[in-house]
């Protein structure tokens, strides 16, 4: 998982932020994967390597959003002492736009024709097996959870059920990480209603 805070989302969506060094035990992200890091949307990372403080640079901080290194040696140094021997992971990156339907599944404010599309598209889904709600009550309620399991829940096979929530995403209902989906806030938007209703 990758997180970042505020001063940092503006550049890392418009391509001047391509960096970031962390202070993990061991990597938490891997190179060609893809990270929904809300309200940026989602990168993407295309290396990832241990290096040490000493081999920092004056354009790596650049790159990693920062003024000057000393800005940056003062922000890895906010998780405790460093020397020029301490072990950071470098990981370069870059955004990766709207191609998983960001935008749709970030807006959470849906007016009643919104949620009439919505509705009308899972009936469409629903048409032989009445499958989609229970498929998203499910996901609100153990996210992050291997599709195997969730599969398994609805005593399904876990092909056929990755298929049917890529169609849930599509609609920008859900998200996918590296295990399991979570509701996307468009989806929790139409969930919580449906669920009032």
């Amino acid at each position: 998982m990758l997180l970042f805070k505020k001063p940092f989302h503006e550049g890392l969506v418009q391509g001047t932020i391509t960096l970031t060094f962390r202070r993990w035990q061991k990597a938490k992200v891997r190179a060609g994967g893809r990270y929904r890091c809300h309200p940026i949307g989602v990168l993407e990372v295309d290396s990832i390597s241990l290096v040490t403080v000493g081999a920092l640079t004056e354009d790596d901080a650049r790159r990693a959003g920062f003024p000057d290194r000393d800005a940056l040696l003062a922000y890895l140094a906010e998780l405790g002492p460093l020397d020029d021997a301490t072990e950071v992971h470098r990981v370069e990156l870059h955004h990766g736009g709207d191609g998983d339907r960001v935008a749709i599944a970030l807006d959470d404010q849906l007016d009643e024709d919104d949620r009439a599309a919505i509705r009308a598209a899972l009936a469409r889904l629903d048409r032989d097996d009445a499958w989609t709600k229970k498929t998203l009550r499910l996901i609100d309620a153990r996210p992050r959870v291997a599709a195997s399991q969730l599969a398994a829940a609805l005593g399904r096979e876990t092909a056929p059920f990755k298929a049917d929530v890529v169609k849930l995403k599509k609609l920008g209902l859900t998200q996918s990480f590296e295990v399991g989906y979570e509701l996307s806030p468009r989806g929790r938007a139409f969930l919580t209603r449906a669920n009032r209703a």
